[in-house]
């Protein structure tokens, strides 16, 4: 390429230039990449002469380069000999946004790309992201063969995109190596680089401000984008899909970019309108656009979610599908809008968040075939017979066997509105054949949340689950101690050990009253792990725990035991995070 580092002799490349347009054979010697970019020039059709019309296209009104460049090119325009030579501002195609001064053959000429008048700096700079100097017969056309110029590519703050090019173009200056307007051009390119950054920075900064006005309710869901950031408040994180994220990144970017909103209406600062959504997105959105200094600055989006239909209670245990978090109804509203059409369904969770009651309520009253792959190592599917419209409920897909999973891709590519539903608890890699089930179901799947993605669902789970009461006796309740201690369990084993842990303390109770922390199980009782403790640590708080132990819980006592002050041992609690939760409280 031509550049300031590889300059060719310009008297053979003149002779040699005269060969290639006559059609006679190029000496020894000339540049690879010159011969190139005069080849690539005849092949789009550009006349040397300029013989015929050259699309000459008007300065971009609404462009943000041209609004950061302007004031710093303004500047440094007086250092030039402005009757010698010429200051240009181009944008990435690169079609010519500003220019001052004057040098040979640039009074008409306002598309600077290869296609249109062939080799030149601009578009070479564009091409190698690199300053990039042209001289004389490099050059296609004949009115610049007496012209040098070098460019400098402008490069976006944020992204590193190619916005345009700085070029300086004067007299051929033969043997000079760097071109004399080298050091300013790139002195302008760093300037307006610069200014860019700061533009960039105040729009963010506006942004920023509409997001958090916007998210002062905490439970608001809220996203701000301008097309190269995003903004996510924590209920969004919830309730947003990756579809739905994709939309607003879309139309944060149309918004950007300045086209017409979804209605094909202009929208200003502060109008809100609404945009079109996955027809699963589970969420309507309202739209605010944000201006800064009159130019787009992003969008901020309120997501607002659609109201779910309770889910009807069943006389098998339907405790599972409990919970009004935003992950729950989002992932039950998605699976039921898709029982609601033929076809497969796959359902995917953990261990224990509930995947076969929620695939039996979909099938509620179809009287569904269920076979369990964890309980035979072949089901022998190849000859399973689909009686009329009875669904399949296979459970555990993840165990089966090889012939059944062939079996199962065989019958969906045979019948793909196969009325099947499909449980799978991700663990190990699966193999090829089940990937392709898998693969095949994905586009009809659900995913169901953890249970320690939803705590605030446990406490009416904790109503679902309790056992009926034994007459004369009270209700099971929880002491406010002991339902923080249940919302901070990671539940390895979801609602099914959480199940397990209800039917446990029911069974163990002896007496009336709420069920205290002390009552739960030690790893729930204890709370999450916090860092790991240095052996000194934990034979420090095991005598800590064995103290209040001896005392009943009573700190001051376990304090003077240990021959420590009482505030002592509260930071020391302090500093175990909570681990003091294992000692019953003081009465």
């Amino acid at each position: 390429m031509t550049t300031a580092e590889h300059p060719p002799a310009l008297a053979p490349l003149r002779h040699a230039r005269e060969r290639f347009l006559t059609g006679r054979p190029l000496p020894d010697g000339v540049p690879e990449d010159v011969v190139a970019a005069w080849r690539r020039a005849r092949f789009f059709g550009v006349r040397p002469d300029l013989d015929g019309p050259v699309r000459e296209s008007a300065h971009p009104v609404d462009s943000p380069l041209l609004e950061a460049a302007r004031p710093v090119l303004t500047r440094i325009a007086p250092a030039l000999d402005t009757g010698r030579s010429a200051l240009v501002l181009t944008d990435e195609r690169p079609r010519v946004l500003w220019s001052a001064g004057s040098a040979p053959g640039d009074d008409t000429l306002r598309d600077l790309s290869e296609r249109e008048v062939g080799h030149n700096s601009a578009a070479l700079a564009l091409r190698t992201r690199r300053r990039a100097e042209v001289h004389g017969p490099e050059h296609f056309l004949d009115v610049w063969q007496d012209v040098s110029a070098v460019s400098v590519p402008l490069l976006a703050p944020e992204t590193g995109e190619v916005l345009g090019t700085v070029t300086i173009a004067s007299g051929l200056c033969p043997g000079c190596r760097p071109h004399p307007g080298a050091a300013l051009a790139e002195a302008a390119a760093t300037a307006v680089e610069a200014e860019l950054r700061a533009r960039a920075r105040t729009a963010e900064r506006a942004l920023l401000d509409a997001y958090e006005r916007a998210a002062r309710v905490r439970e608001r869901a809220v996203v701000a984008l301008d097309g190269r950031n995003r903004l996510v408040s924590e209920a969004a994180a919830h309730l947003a899909s990756p579809q739905v994220l994709e939309a607003l990144e879309r139309s944060a970017r149309a918004w950007g970019s300045g086209e017409r909103s979804g209605d094909g209406s202009e929208k200003g600062s502060g109008q809100s309108y609404g945009i079109s959504l996955p027809d699963d997105a589970g969420c309507g959105v309202e739209i605010t656009p944000v201006r800064h200094e009159g130019r787009p600055a992003g969008l901020v989006a309120v997501l607002e979610p659609h109201p779910v239909q309770a889910v009807p209670t069943l006389p098998r245990p339907a405790s599972t599908l409990v919970g009004g978090s935003v992950p729950w109804r989002h992932a039950v509203a998605r699976a039921t809008a898709s029982a609601r059409t033929p076809g497969p369904l796959l359902v995917v969770g953990e261990r224990g968040t509930g995947k076969t009651t929620l695939a039996l309520e979909l099938l509620d009253g179809r009287a569904p075939s269920v076979v369990d792959a964890a309980e035979s190592p072949e089901l022998g599917l190849r000859d399973h017979a689909w009686a009329g419209d009875r669904p399949l409920l296979l459970r555990h897909a993840e165990r089966l066997a090889q012939p059944d999973v062939a079996a199962l891709n065989s019958l969906l590519d045979e019948r793909p509105e196969a009325f099947l539903v499909v449980t799978y608890t991700p663990g190990t890699p699966p193999g090829p054949c089940l990937q392709r089930l898998l693969d095949t179901l994905a586009a009809r799947s659900v995913t169901l949340p953890a249970l320690r993605e939803r705590p605030e669902d446990i406490r009416e789970l904790l109503l679902a689950l309790a056992p009926g009461p034994v007459p004369g006796s009270p209700p099971l309740t929880w002491t406010l101690d002991a339902l923080r201690a249940l919302e901070q369990h990671p539940w390895p084993g979801n609602v099914t050990e959480l199940a397990h842990l209800v039917r446990a303390v029911a069974s163990q109770r002896r007496a009336g009253g709420p069920v205290r922390r002390s009552a739960l199980p030690d790893p729930v009782r204890e709370g999450p792990a916090g860092r790991n403790l240095s052996p000194m640590e934990l034979a420090e708080r095991a005598a800590i725990l064995e103290a209040l132990r001896r005392h009943g819980g009573n700190k001051a006592r376990a304090a003077t035991a240990l021959g420590i002050a009482r505030a002592t041992l509260y930071r020391k609690l302090r500093e175990y995070q909570g681990r003091d939760a294992l000692i019953t409280p003081e009465p």
